[in-house]
């Protein structure tokens, strides 16, 4: 008898599902471009392996450079180095030495290197002298301000800059040398020390620290953003037209002056970050990096990527060492030395773009991953995210960026480029649209709550009205474009017209569906919190170099007979309300109801319910929305009389959820709310 074998069939296996990077598996839109975020992050960790030689040292180990370059205290004296690989002479002259070139001051190459050294005895200068570089090189000669220069000072006659020997007998001794801040929400305070004063002058970081840093404290920011720090020759440029990259801004005090607002900041439990620029550099020579030693690409690409041709200054070139060393010691720098808690960097996309971005539309993913990409930029930026927060885990940085490039703000396992925070620029450009374009009866509720919160989910963002470009000269803030020349005539309290009246309101409810929405920080710029009603216009030859608008005015605020105190005040409640929900920026989004026709959009998140009526004409009585079941109390109305509105609302009374059987499994009841025409207020649950 035959015996059958047993036999036994082998199961197909399943393929493997494919392991993608972080970034796509949050984002399958972004698979076909894989291979170039991987890319990009190889690119990274390349580089990053490089310059620690595979992990024997760390990054902050390598970007140790303004410890090494610059001009220093020895134990036995002073010891000046500078990178300068064109250069075949280099001298100081200064005070010491009559600004004439001394052997005695005559710096030596470091052979082998492009780096070179000069040391001196304790005497040969002293504290408060001014100094320069006399660099030749072949077929030239010039004055020059050393690179790593700590101090940069302007005389006031001349208008002449020179480098200072800083090294006052009494270092800053910091009060609270270790500081973390509660940045949950982050509140941004975005301001300017300069035009940071009533008075038509350039203010100090004395007078803002004592001056207006308590009333952002008052306020209930917790992170103040200040712009203009690194030297600058034209105050008219914003701070973005940097020559010095290394020195705090003279023109505002002393390094120590800066140190102490900074300490006061912390000691108030508010966080100091930097905007910071490393998009590009000022063209000058003499002042700045534009022909250190008689090579104009030393610090800079060459050919047609070297100017940028929007904005007349000189694009860094991030494929060489020496720059990126450069550049990630100076984010460094300003942690350790003035111990800045993060930095907003300025002009992303004009560094992440061949075309610096400038006619470029985005109107897909494939704009992102065209190979139009500078990876150099790309890959600067991921190490300065990665330096950074190795530096200080609790940093923050905050990328300003236009195009969407998506990643910004991931994380670098992820694919990612590390920021925290990427900025929302959409939405200031959606306000100003909105009130230019459409009637007040034309505002639809669904397109402002997907406009604020247009944002990858994956990246947090920085949510803010208006930018600080819209208050300069020539363009117009939100207030200004709601109100105009009538701020002038009309905003005294009893006197306001019906065009101060909507501006108002309208000012109000959009700073609150805007800091609603957010879901990782929100930003106001210097004086937009109570509607400031000037324009910044810079000291200039076509101004008759006047102050006058280069400044804030805080006595319109401070009065009681203006309406401002009626923003300003609104802003202030705003804020705490928002605080007074744990994790506020971590809840989620719900909406509830919207409504186009009525005009109406409610959404809740936690304890908080938000309700918008954006009708100029039309009040509804007994709105309803459904809701937790429960009882709910006002805890911010626009339309309070405290706030400059009607006062039409009992905002005392209690509001109880009315019963309905259809949605008891769901735990929910209608909420019925008196909503006043161009009105939001705000509940919590009980």
């Amino acid at each position: 008898m035959e015996t059958k074998k047993k036999t036994t069939t082998a199961r197909a296996k399943k393929p493997a599902k494919p392991q993608h990077i972080g970034l796509v598996k949050n984002d399958g839109y972004l698979e076909p471009y894989e291979d170039a975020i991987k890319g990009r992050h190889d690119h990274a960790v390349w580089k990053l392996n490089q310059l620690t030689r595979n992990g024997k040292k760390t990054l902050s180990d390598f970007a140790n450079g303004h410890e090494y370059f610059g001009l220093h205290k020895a134990a036995r004296g002073w010891v000046f180095r500078e990178w300068a690989p064109n250069a075949t002479e280099i001298y100081l002259i200064g005070d010491f030495n009559n600004w004439q070139e001394d052997e005695k001051y005559k710096a030596k190459r470091i052979e082998g290197t492009g780096n070179w050294e000069l040391k001196l005895p304790e005497k040969a200068m002293k504290h408060g002298d001014l100094y320069k570089m006399r660099v030749h090189w072949n077929g030239g000669e010039g004055e020059r301000i050393p690179a790593w220069t700590r101090r940069v000072v302007q005389d006031d006659t001349t208008k002449i800059f020179s480098a200072q020997v800083w090294n006052p007998k009494e270092q800053y001794q910091w009060k609270k040398k270790k500081f973390k801040a509660n940045t949950t929400p982050l509140l941004i305070y975005e301001c300017h020390i300069g035009m940071g004063q009533d008075a038509e002058k350039v203010g100090t970081y004395t007078e803002f620290r004592d001056n207006v840093l308590p009333r952002i404290i008052k306020d209930g920011y917790n992170c103040i953003q200040i712009m203009a720090i690194q030297e600058h020759p034209y105050y008219g440029s914003f701070g973005y037209h940097v020559s010095s990259f290394f020195a705090a801004s003279s023109r505002f005090g002393t390094p120590e002056e800066l140190k102490s607002l900074i300490d006061t900041a912390h000691q108030n439990g508010i966080a100091v970050i930097m905007d910071i620029v490393h998009s590009h550099a000022v063209k000058n020579e003499v002042e700045g990096l534009g022909n250190l030693a008689g090579d104009p690409n030393q610090f800079f690409y060459p050919g047609e990527r070297h100017e940028h041709p929007a904005w007349d200054s000189l694009c860094f070139d991030y494929g060489k060492d020496d720059v990126v060393h450069f550049l990630l010691s100076n984010c460094k720098y300003w942690m350790e030395e003035f111990h800045f808690d993060g930095f907003r960097f300025d002009g992303v996309t004009s560094m992440l773009y061949y075309s610096h971005g400038l006619g470029e539309a985005f109107c897909n993913y494939g704009d992102y991953f065209n190979g139009h990409q500078d990876d150099n930029a790309i890959c600067y930026l991921t190490l300065a995210n990665k330096l950074i927060h190795e530096v200080n885990p609790n940093a923050i940085t905050i990328a300003e960026e236009v195009s969407g490039m998506p990643g910004l703000a991931a994380k670098f396992e992820d694919g990612g480029y590390g920021f925290d925070y990427r900025m929302a620029m959409n939405i200031p450009d959606y306000w100003i649209k909105t009130i230019k374009e459409l009637s007040d009866e034309n505002w639809k509720p669904s397109s402002i709550f997907w406009e604020v919160r247009n944002r990858r989910p994956d990246e947090k963002t920085i949510s803010y009205c208006e930018s600080h470009d819209q208050a300069l000269v020539g363009d117009k803030t939100i207030i200004f474009r709601l109100i105009d020349a009538d701020m002038y005539w009309h905003f005294k309290i009893g006197d306001e017209n019906e065009m101060a009246r909507r501006g108002i309101a309208l000012h109000k409810m959009i700073r609150l569906v805007t800091l609603g929405a957010i879901n990782g920080g929100y930003l106001n710029f210097m004086g937009n919190e109570f509607g400031h009603p000037e324009w910044i216009d810079f000291p200039r030859e076509g101004n008759g170099w006047s102050h006058k608008y280069a400044r804030r005015q805080w006595n319109l605020v401070d009065n009681p007979d203006l309406c401002y105190h009626y923003l300003g005040d609104f802003d202030r409640k705003m804020l705490e309300v928002v605080k007074s929900q744990k994790n506020f920026n971590r809840t989620p989004v719900q909406e509830i109801w919207h409504n186009d026709g009525d005009q109406v959009l409610a959404f809740m998140r936690g304890d908080l319910v938000f309700v918008f009526n954006f009708s100029p004409t039309r009040s509804f009585t007994d709105y309803g929305f459904l809701v937790p079941t429960g009882s709910y109390d006002v805890v911010l109305n626009t339309d309070a009389i405290e706030f400059g509105g009607n006062g039409f609302a009992d905002d005392s009374m209690t509001h109880f959820t009315n019963y309905d059987p259809l949605y008891v499994d769901d735990h929910k009841e209608w909420l019925k709310l008196y909503l006043p025409a161009r009105s939001a207020v705000v509940l919590k649950k009980n």
